[in-house]
């Protein structure tokens, strides 16, 4: 359904409509015409309110969800409430803070970038989500600890200080001392180089029969490297943290709805298809519901913004996910700081 103007709401429909929203997204319940007439900003009776409700039901901005009861702002009244009607509210001094808090210069960018979706989690009460830059991590050391007789963890450091660990299956007659020295041989063979350069950079090696390790050790380096580098294009990209602030008081009549986001959280590459959609704008932008088909039956909302590198390119994207009910006037303006906050943190 196409959003009606702002500009053909008269202003009696523009009021009612205004407290409506601003109830239902404080309280989460239907608003009945005697709760809008009690406002000391309106001075209509509760007849005259029924009228206008009436009149915004046909138009689509607003539904009852069973009889009786009051009405709700529709997925199209919301996008009209917050395109044309809401008063963003900055964030206190005590939000800046705390999100400043977590995003600090040195060490892995990843940390920082968990710490603000942890921070923007906490504050907004919703599941923080954001997207980090795709990248492969330059090699510094590699490191082999022992499971059991068939299997290892296989750890990758970066020279950035991140660390990730794979499990990798052992070739037959592998000792704790050939860990050792294929842990040794790829850190200081292939130390400073990307993944994709270390995977080269052995296959030249084999083609020119000039590994330096050969039988049991020789294949475990092989498979380490292969094993780090068929993932890199599926490494993941998304961060989510806060998915318990999903499930607050107010859901406990809606729990196949939160169930059902927390399912779509867990397909982060759903998600973080959706969150690319607003790498190419330069603004916040804001998914209302079914108008993405990914949170068309959770009746889901999100808030993203994009965070740049140093030279200007957008290289991520931060927000939250949330039910529809998202307090959209203070909400907003946190994510786009966070995104500001770290761009400049990147630069």
């Amino acid at each position: 359904m196409a959003v009606t103007p702002i500009t053909e709401l008269n202003e009696r429909a523009r009021d009612v409509f205004r407290l409506v929203v601003e109830s239902y997204l404080g309280t989460g319940l239907p608003v009945g015409s005697r709760t809008i007439s009690k406002m000391a900003s309106l001075s209509l009776s509760p007849a005259s309110i029924r009228n206008v409700m009436q009149d915004l039901e046909e138009l689509g901005l607003l539904a009852a969800p069973h009889t009786s009861a009051g009405r709700m702002p529709t997925e199209t009244g919301l996008r009209l409430f917050v395109d044309g009607m809401m008063q963003a509210a900055e964030p206190s001094v005590e939000e800046r803070r705390a999100i400043e808090a977590g995003i600090s210069e040195g060490g892995p960018i990843e940390e920082a970038l968990s710490a603000a979706t942890a921070a923007l989690s906490g504050l907004s009460a919703c599941a923080g989500i954001v997207m980090v830059p795709k990248r492969e991590p330059v090699l510094r050391q590699f490191g082999f600890v022992p499971l059991n007789e068939r299997q290892a963890l296989a750890v990758l450091v970066g020279q950035d200080g991140s660390i990730e660990n794979r499990v990798v299956d052992l070739p037959v007659g592998v000792t704790p001392m050939m860990l050792n020295e294929a842990a040794n041989f790829m850190s200081a063979r292939f130390g400073g180089m990307t993944l994709a350069q270390a995977r080269e950079a052995l296959r030249r090696e084999v083609e020119g029969d000039r590994n330096a390790l050969q039988g049991a050790a020789g294949e475990l380096v092989a498979r380490g490297i292969a094993l780090w580098s068929q993932d890199a294009d599926d490494r993941p990209v998304l961060i989510v943290r806060g998915q318990a602030h999903l499930l607050d008081d107010g859901t406990a009549a809606d729990l196949e709805r939160v169930r059902q986001l927390l399912e779509q959280l867990e397909g982060k590459q759903e998600i973080s298809r959706l969150l690319e959609s607003a790498l190419a704008g330069s603004a916040t932008k804001i998914f209302i519901g079914s108008e993405n088909k990914l949170f068309s039956l959770s009746g889901s909302s999100v808030i993203a913004a994009p965070y740049r590198s140093g030279d200007g390119r957008v290289v991520g994207v931060v927000g939250v996910i949330g039910p529809t009910r998202l307090n959209y006037a203070r909400v907003i303006p946190m994510v786009d700081f966070t995104a500001q906050t770290l761009s400049r943190l990147m630069r």
